[in-house]
């Protein structure tokens, strides 16, 4: 455990992309199975401990010291982990222990053993004893885990970018058969070194690792070729691989996965039974009631359900539209062109029209200024009643192989023009990990017809590191009120900071007092030459949720 903590304290300080892959790589190579398989399960978030929670470390904590100090300590230091690590007080006589006899380093699988197996009465002391069996550093790594973000700067991609390190496989070759492997992954240690076959899954409808677009700005377009390319609309539900083949005793197995290859097919049990064809199919998750795509606030309504009522089946029918194809049969086809995979999606999609799946029309265009146009006008260019569910384009090769991943070239994605508004500073909180030290989570509001200053949002990005210091310093010396970790900074129509907030989309929501709850808003600009009376008002983002998508409020509704 001491040898991986170690590893995660370089890593957090290692800002280059090499340099992470190469201290990961060389941790591997020198630490035996299994323990690092299970570092890499770690590392790739592949972790979970259903008795260990957050508030458990924060009971614990509270057990052993002043609660106002750790308060006070976790406030400041702003990171759970880091802030128990560093108060966790030793066990009486440790320290006399350690001068004369050092303890051995706690094995990672033991860890991972000890926290998988605790039941919920006993994961107290379990988590205790190996708190108290770990210095600091072993502290603040094991409360990683607990916690499930290790906030170090790397992604699953890259570590197992590190395994590829290890010998001559290729990181996309890794992350074709990743999703049929589990911890501690000898087999594919094995692999990556020569030692071993590539591993294969016996599972007749695994998961396919996705591929993924880049986003295109309008200024890019000029360096592509229109006569190369294919476009389609981006619509707006969650994405969606449907794996249907024969098991090993003739019957078909369905499965639908997610993105990240999270099986959600018992969220979806109409849509797995009602689909008949035999293949991969990549596609949108929707909701489609009388033949019309509903908004991702209805999709919403189903997604991350336990129970799936038919009620709740009936209200909100699941709905595939098809991207791409996968596998047809037994056939692997993401190694053939995409105007192949397309000519043979559309002819497997004709011959299933009874199912709750249809495709996802391509857009025709010879210019890029064509293109613009149906982009910033799909109601009039096709997509017709369902343009209120589009965010764009898809922008693909025709001959793009299926990648897994985020190639740069093959796919780009070109979302429409976010809407924008002005909107006031209301709380601020500090952030986690490299944040910690600063205020850089913000509430913002707008003002309604009474003069009310509403909270319609929280952001937590968009600015820059330069921005950051500056929004930081204000609120330090413009708080004029404090709840716990959270501080109210002025607001009054002739005192505060205005944020240009950019946000994809509106719904209703009855858990906001403003009543209203944006979508994917970030701080595009800092209105530090607007007084926060002429930020604008509640009427003006009614105004664009009744509006069609893509549409902005009319300058009236608008308070300048």
């Amino acid at each position: 455990m001491n040898r991986f903590a170690a590893l995660l304290d370089r890593l957090v300080y290692e800002p280059r992309r090499n340099g992470k892959i190469a201290l990961i790589a060389d941790y591997f190579r020198h630490t035996p199975d299994p323990e690092r398989g299970f570092a890499l399960a770690a590392l790739t978030g592949a972790l979970s401990f259903r008795n260990a929670k957050p508030g458990l470390i924060r009971q614990l904590i509270a057990e052993r010291t002043d609660p106002v100090l750790f308060a006070l300590s976790y406030d400041y230091v702003g990171d759970l982990s880091e802030t128990v690590a560093l108060m966790w007080p030793a066990p009486a006589g440790a320290a006399a222990v350690a001068e004369t006899s050092p303890a051995p380093d706690l094995p990672l699988s033991a860890v991972i053993d000890a926290l998988s197996h605790a039941g919920r009465s006993q994961m107290p002391a379990v988590l205790a004893s190996l708190l108290d069996r770990l210095d600091e550093t072993g502290r603040w790594a094991l409360l990683k885990l607990i916690t499930g973000g290790l906030r170090i700067g790397v992604s699953a991609r890259l570590a197992k970018t590190a395994v590829a390190a290890l010998g001559t496989v290729m990181p996309d070759e890794i992350e074709l058969v990743w999703p049929g492997l589990a911890p501690p992954y000898e087999a594919l240690f094995a692999w990556a070194e020569g030692r071993g076959e590539r591993p294969e899954t016996l599972d007749p409808a695994p998961f396919r690792p996705v591929m993924l677009a880049h986003p295109l700005e309008e200024a890019s377009l000029a360096a592509l070729d229109p006569a190369g390319y294919r476009a389609e609309w981006k619509w707006d539900g969650i994405r969606v691989q449907a794996a249907r083949a024969r098991g090993p005793d003739g019957a078909f197995v369905t499965r639908l996965y997610s993105r990240t290859g999270e099986d959600i097919s018992g969220t979806f049990p109409d849509l797995a039974e009602a689909l008949g064809f035999e293949g991969v199919i990549d596609g949108e998750l929707l909701i489609l009631r009388e033949g019309r795509v509903q908004s991702f606030n209805v999709l919403q309504q189903r997604l991350n359900r336990k129970v799936v009522s038919s009620k709740l089946i009936a209200e909100f029918p699941a709905h595939i539209r098809a991207y791409d194809l996968l596998a047809e049969g037994d056939e692997d086809v993401r190694t053939l062109p995409f105007d192949d995979r397309r000519a043979r999606l559309e002819a497997l999609v004709a011959r299933a029209p009874a199912q709750p799946l249809d495709l996802s029309p391509l857009i025709a265009f010879a210019t890029w200024e064509q293109l613009a146009q149906v982009r910033a006008e799909p109601a009039g260019h096709g997509a017709g009643p369902d343009a209120e569910a589009v965010e764009g384009v898809m922008i693909k090769r025709a001959d793009s192989l299926y990648l897994p991943g985020r190639p740069t070239g093959p796919w780009w994605k070109w979302k429409r023009d976010p809407h924008t508004v002005d909107a006031v500073l209301m709380y601020a909180q500090r952030g986690h990990g490299k944040r910690s030290s600063y205020y850089s989570d913000y509430t913002f509001g707008v003002w309604t017809e009474a003069g009310e200053l509403v909270p319609v949002g929280k952001a937590y990005f968009g600015f820059t590191d330069a921005e950051l210091i500056e929004i930081d310093r204000f609120v330090r010396q413009n708080t004029v009120e404090r709840f716990g970790p959270v501080r109210e900074v002025v607001h009054t129509p002739s005192k505060g900071l205005v944020l240009e907030v950019a946000f994809e989309g509106l719904a209703r929501s009855t858990r906001h007092r403003s009543g209203l709850a944006m979508r994917f808003p970030r701080i595009a600009r800092l209105r530090w030459d607007k007084p926060p009376g002429e930020a604008d008002r509640l009427e003006a983002l009614e105004a664009l949720l009744d509006s069609p998508a893509g549409a902005s409020p009319s300058p009236d509704a608008r308070a300048r």
